[in-house]
């Protein structure tokens, strides 16, 4: 038996799991209050990328383009960084915070988006806006290497850099969360109140999910402050539930402010939620109340009520982002199923050393693939090559794979746009171990019935 980590078997791209570092970053900026990004590059940058979280979350979201011309991709854009960047804080008098986020065609050209951040604070910024607070933080995000979780890893690490600033300790605990969702930023802000820990969460995205209000006001934006990143130098630690997405950010308060640093893992399941717990005890002296216990007791018995049945040895292939997939994987193994593909939709440098993929190496006891850079194609031509599965994970990009090869699907992960509200469900936490655990069990179910494979089982349950 083996786990094989290795590259995509060709090249090019055929149906593929990720987007670019830009959407990455622009994701990062809508986290932040009081912010709008300016994406420089073509407007096709951003209206794919609004749309997409706009699918997703089933809102409207704020962000701007330079949007670069023909000539501009020829001659040089930073004129338009300059009339965005003023034409913006026209038009929107709160904007506190406006990252230029590049793109593949301003970094081949070579724009110089931090000469020009120099060249308007000490002009523009100085002469039109001097009565306000106005931060340009540059983002580097070529299009062409890495992917939109490399961007956002970027982003994070850019804002904190920027604005981290050395003062009184704060007392707080700083958790980085990642790519998440609403439903769990929730689950998480629940779990800190519930152990008496005073956080900054970045980014602050609960609020996502947005209210329709009265004053017909319903703009989704993030609600970490200039003061909350500001403050993340002087915070007592630094929990970053990703690697990949945010553990750069994590490191630099480390070795820059002394701020200790926990990176992972990512509390999918029951496992790596207590980890988390112990690591939140561990750096805040806080103990885990008995109110946890019982949630987490709570859990097991509903996973208990599952696994073994319906569950276990079933075949699952999960793709998504590198965190969430490694996360999924680790917790179907605790469900007793054999997760024998994962697509990691980049080559990140990190994975040949990233020691949960040396111990699935070294554990799992059937045939594993973890495919870096891989493509949705991966998935299909193994299935058209006789691989058997009884399950896929993963985000709505798969789902005609799953209509066409007759396997069942549960939606997980960035984007869901054919499903109502899953944004509104955890996968993080108790709660979310048991939301998936469920969720799978259910879709195992339907499955069953509309194949009139052992439905019988169900009468019986």
């Amino acid at each position: 038996m083996s786990c094989d980590l290795k590259p995509k078997d060709r090249a090019g791209v055929i149906n593929p799991i990720f987007t670019c570092q830009p959407a990455g970053a622009q994701f990062a900026s809508i986290g932040i209050k009081d912010c709008i990004g300016i994406v420089h590059g073509g407007q096709g940058c951003v209206m794919f990328v609004r749309l997409w979280f706009s699918q997703h979350f089933k809102d409207n979201f704020l962000m701007a383009s330079s949007s670069v011309h023909e000539d501009g991709a020829v001659f040089g854009a930073l004129d338009r960084v300059e009339t965005a960047v003023d034409v913006l804080l026209m038009r929107y008098p709160d904007v506190k915070v406006v990252p230029i986020i590049t793109t593949c065609s301003t970094e081949v050209i070579g724009d110089d988006v931090d000469g020009v951040i120099r060249k308007l604070n000490a002009g523009l910024i100085k002469e039109k806006y001097a009565d306000r607070e106005v931060h340009l933080v540059a983002i580097h995000t070529p299009s062409f290497v890495g992917s939109h979780v490399t961007g956002y890893d970027v982003a994070l690490d850019a804002f904190v850099q920027y604005f981290a600033k050395k003062g009184e300790p704060n007392g707080k605990l700083n958790l980085i969360t990642g790519w998440v969702n609403p439903g769990d930023v929730t689950v998480l802000k629940g779990l800190l109140s519930a152990m008496d820990i005073d956080a900054t969460v970045l980014f602050e995205i609960e609020e996502f999910d947005s209210p329709l209000l009265p004053d017909k006001s319903g703009e989704s934006h993030g609600t970490t402050t200039i003061e909350d990143l500001q403050g993340t130098a002087n915070a007592i630690g630094t929990i970053a539930l990703n690697r990949y997405e945010g553990g750069k950010a994590a490191k630099y308060l480390e070795n820059e402010f002394d701020v200790k640093a926990i990176v992972g893992p990512t509390p999918i399941g029951i496992r790596n939620t207590d980890t988390f717990l112990q690591n939140l005890k561990n750096m805040t002296g806080k103990p885990i109340p008995q109110s946890l216990v019982k949630e987490r007791g709570v859990a097991i018995d509903a996973i208990t009520d599952v696994t073994h049945m319906f569950l276990a040895d079933k075949r699952v292939a999960i793709y998504g982002h590198p965190d969430l997939v490694i996360g999924l994987a680790e917790y179907c193994l605790d469900l007793e199923m054999k997760p024998v593909l994962l697509l990691l939709g980049d080559d990140h440098g990190g994975y040949k050393t990233d020691p949960r993929i040396k111990a699935l190496q070294e554990n799992v006891e059937f045939d594993m693939e973890i495919i870096m850079n891989a493509d949705l194609m991966d998935l299909e031509s193994r299935l058209q090559n006789g691989l058997e599965l009884d399950l896929i994970l993963g985000h709505s990009k798969g789902r005609f794979i799953s209509i066409d090869y007759k396997v069942p699907m549960v939606r997980v992960g960035f984007p869901t746009y054919d499903r109502a509200g899953l944004y509104r469900h955890p996968v993080v936490g108790y709660k979310g171990a048991i939301w998936l655990a469920e969720e799978m069990a259910n879709t195992l179910f339907t499955d069953m019935e509309y194949k009139k494979n052992k439905e019988w089982l169900l009468n019986v349950w």
